[in-house]
């Protein structure tokens, strides 16, 4: 029997691309975590002032706003393998630079490597939409949640990775960095697998989309970017602040990398049926459940600062995350048309990754500047996220009161 061509059998390339998609969300992705576990506490060994602590990590998540609309315009000329090589060597470059910064004792070279960075974890956003290009729209839903199920190994190899490195150089944490190069270096040799065509250019004549003043009018568009948006940022404010909340409170390093792996796990874990949820729920309603998981995960924090506190509120911030962004991400793939994909999904990830830069931003001084405790601190952090749950559940609420005919 001759095995099917994947030019001609649409779910065998897909499912393909699934595999090489979960796999570098895997294994670069597990870059992200380990940088979240020590990117707070190295800013705080570097700073001048304890409010501008977290200021690194919130350097990333501009780098990606920036990156990302330009990301996405390069993958439509060059393709997304091209766009993901580019990438990884983008967060080598950013985190050799953050160890130069660290061995010079240079709080604000730390903090600039973490533009570079933002440019890989921008990419790392795109795996998503990259496992939808070629697959059929009954799998697309799944598609986006098997990558994403990817980083649940992520979620156990980058905190264990920060637990064998951190300790290993007089600097700390410059082994760390050190390995999230490697991490970034196998990149190009697993992306040679990947079998997404490069777009063909447009015949003259075909149609070109609508404007982006069009697209924001949509409320479908519009909708799922606040959702998205809100269900990311929240997730960062809360998880940027947890290392310095849990050590500020008199545990280890070691228990804030086990909290954030949990947390991760909770991430991505339930994506194996995230995707299967949306399918017979609903995109709407998962994102619904998505943000009151969320607005549990703040009230558990609120409740105390015990280990197990920590730990609860950390899951259901990661479960809350889950539901929030895969089904923000399904509703947006069923809101535009073919031919304005690219610039949707970049347009997208640059809303979602400027509210997350601001969320970042406000952690570390929400944590180190609101009250005179860690416990102080880290109460006023979850309190930040009730405007913006109200925000974001309004407007899904406002937009599953629609009338059909208005909606479609």
């Amino acid at each position: 029997m001759i095995a099917s061509d994947p030019m001609t059998d649409p779910m065998r390339r897909a499912r393909r691309n699934v595999v090489v998609l979960l796999i570098a969300q895997a294994v670069m992705g597990a870059q992200m975590s380990m940088i979240f576990i020590v990117g707070g506490l190295t800013g705080q060994m570097l700073s001048p002032n304890p409010c501008i602590a977290t200021l690194p990590l919130s350097m990333i998540v501009l780098g990606s706003a920036l990156s990302a609309r330009p990301l996405a315009g390069f993958m439509r000329r060059r393709g997304r393998r091209a766009g993901f090589v580019l990438a990884c060597g983008a967060g080598a470059l950013g985190a050799a630079a953050a160890a130069t910064g660290m061995m010079l004792g240079n709080f604000w070279l730390f903090m600039l490597s973490g533009l570079l960075t933002g440019v890989y974890q921008a990419a790392q956003g795109f795996y998503r939409f990259a496992a939808t290009d070629c697959a059929p729209a009954e799998f697309q839903s799944r598609a986006i949640s098997w990558v994403l199920a990817g980083g649940l190994a992520a979620a156990l190899t980058g905190p264990l990775l920060v637990r064998l490195t951190a300790d290993l150089t007089a600097v700390p944490f410059l082994a760390t960095y050190a390995a999230i190069v490697g991490l970034n270096l196998l990149g190009p040799l697993l992306f040679g697998f990947l079998d997404i065509p490069r777009p063909a250019a447009a015949p003259a004549g075909s149609p070109a989309g609508r404007p982006l003043r069009a697209l924001l009018r949509e409320p479908r568009i519009l909708v799922a970017m606040i959702c998205g948006m809100v269900a990311y940022a929240l997730m960062n404010l809360v998880m940027t602040s947890t290392p310095l909340a849990v050590v500020g409170c008199g545990f280890a390093t070691a228990d804030a990398a086990n909290i954030v792996s949990f947390h991760v796990l909770a991430m991505f874990g339930p994506s194996f049926f995230t995707g299967h949820l949306i399918a017979r729920f609903g995109a709407t309603r998962i994102v619904m459940l998505g943000l009151a998981i969320l607005a549990g995960a703040g009230a558990v924090a609120l409740s105390g600062v015990e280990l197990g506190h920590f730990y609860a509120a950390l899951v259901l911030l990661g479960l809350g995350w889950n539901f929030g962004y895969i089904g923000a991400t399904a509703m947006l793939t069923r809101a535009y048309r073919p031919e304005e994909r690219e610039r949707v999904q970049g347009l997208n990830d640059a809303v979602v990754f400027s509210g997350v830069f601001l969320a970042s931003l406000s952690s570390g001084g929400l944590m180190n500047c609101m009250g005179g405790s860690a416990q102080a601190g880290w109460n006023a952090v979850n309190l930040a996220m009730l405007p913006f749950l109200v925000l974001a559940g309004g407007a899904l609420l406002w937009l599953m009161l629609r009338p059909r005919e208005v909606a479609r």
